[in-house]
């Protein structure tokens, strides 16, 4: 049996996911399996895939589009490895991102998971080190020390510091909590990272860049965001902490959710949801949310001239 179970999930990518493969095929770590689990890809995903000969990699594909975390289970059910970690299509691991977190696991057994720093490249592979510490920065990285982390749920759900595609899971600890909902889209890996430090997971932070996070234009554009927000209020209605300054944030981040969504709606013409969202988000500001229902006032081509970005 293989060491690590390597799941890379994808769909319409055959023009990025070979360079996906190629970390993990680099890997100064070897003991691994590599499991691509496409869903329903009409590109050349299939074509791509019939290509590779190495016994390690094993291809699932979907005759039909299942959806996000859906097809992540059906990777996670396939793997067989003692350790587990999906990233990305369009994402790359280090070559010694492997070595370097496998022995934090087999060092000390009371750890369930290992989280790491990770670069930011461009569409073009190339590294941007002025946004990979900006990033980091954002996330709450940069301040945090290497070793078991503290206070874990606020660092996954306030900081939101942990990457999935950067950590290194136990492959028990995944299945204890069930892994990844299914039928969501987005905001799956939020949910689990919360679920493990609810669940009194230990998860243990390494402070260096191990992954390759790409940014490019696919992940821009209303269409993406409106399906994103809606996930992202599921997400955050489906727990009510005991701990009062994480509440208060909860519900913060909720209404602030709630207005955005609802100005986006109104810019695609949904205006009774739009305005339901709006109102119900009135109390993070008065200002958007008075535009917000002007602008459901107004004639579609005028929304979106007017619509805030």
């Amino acid at each position: 049996m293989p060491k690590v179970s390597i799941c890379i999930p994808t769909y319409n990518r055959a023009y990025l996911l070979p360079f996906a493969i190629e970390s993990v095929l680099k890997q100064t770590y070897q003991d691994l399996e590599l499991i691509i689990c496409d869903d329903g890809s009409r590109d050349e995903t299939s074509e791509l895939m019939a290509n590779y000969t190495d016994n390690r990699i094993r291809y699932i594909r979907h005759s039909q589009n299942i959806g996000k975390s859906n097809n992540m289970r059906s990777g996670f059910a396939a793997a067989r490895g003692e350790y587990f970690i999906k990233f990305d299509d369009d994402d790359r691991l280090t070559p010694d991102f492997l070595e370097r977190t496998v022995v934090v696991l087999e060092n000390d057994l009371s750890i369930d998971f290992v989280g790491t720093d990770h670069w930011i490249i461009d569409i073009n592979n190339l590294r941007d080190e002025a946004e990979t510490k900006v990033n980091s920065r954002r996330w709450g990285r940069a301040n945090l020390p290497e070793g078991v982390v503290d206070n874990l749920l606020e660092v996954v759900f306030v900081n939101q510091s942990f990457q999935i595609g950067a950590t290194l899971f136990r492959r028990q600890t995944l299945e204890s909590v069930g892994f990844m909902q299914p039928n969501w889209q987005n905001c799956e890996d939020n949910d689990l990272f919360v679920r493990l430090a609810l669940g009194g997971k230990k998860g243990y932070y390494l402070p260096e860049l191990l992954m390759e996070y790409r940014v490019h234009g696919e992940q821009q554009g209303i269409n993406r965001a409106i399906p994103y927000l809606f996930d992202k209020l599921q997400y955050l209605e489906s727990y009510k902490f005991e701990f009062e300054d994480l509440e208060k944030i909860r519900l913060q981040r909720l209404t602030e959710t709630q207005l955005l969504l609802g100005l986006r709606l109104i810019e695609r013409g949904d205006i009774q949801k739009g305005r339901e969202l709006v109102l119900a988000g009135k109390s993070v500001s008065r200002v958007k949310t008075g535009m917000g229902l002007v602008l459901s006032l107004l004639p579609l081509g005028v929304r979106s001239y007017l619509a805030p970005p």
